[in-house]
């Protein structure tokens, strides 16, 4: 184990080493970014948190919490299933932000429209 023994700390550090955003991992978890903060801060986490930030993030814990995992916990079918669910998440998210946009556009056009009339 890592010389951290600081729970949050060691997912933080593995969270920021694969260089993932946290508003994306926020999304993909459920949660809003203050509780994944609040996660980095907590001295203990439980398993099933640490478990579901792992695979996110496609990252074996069972090297930092041998006492949770172990690395066919964190196999790459388990990680790869995950993935694959994640991007389907991120297009569903995608047509949101377009139909967004859509709607504001339209809403502009009605606006100039009704202050010409």
């Amino acid at each position: 184990m890592s010389s951290i023994s600081h729970y949050g700390q060691l997912v933080e550090h593995a969270v920021r080493k694969r260089g993932v955003s946290l508003t994306e991992l926020a999304l993909e978890l459920g949660v809003n970014r203050r509780t994944i903060y609040n996660w980095f801060e907590a001295p203990f986490l439980k398993s099933n948190v640490i478990y579901r930030i792992g695979i996110s993030i496609n990252h074996d814990f069972s090297v930092e919490f041998p006492h949770y995992f172990t690395a066919e916990m964190f196999s790459n079918e388990r990680m790869r299933t995950s993935n694959n669910a994640n991007t389907n998440n991120t297009a569903s998210g995608d047509w949101k932000n377009k139909y967004i946009d859509l709607l504001e556009k339209y809403n502009l056009i009605l606006s100039s429209m009704h202050t010409r009339v």
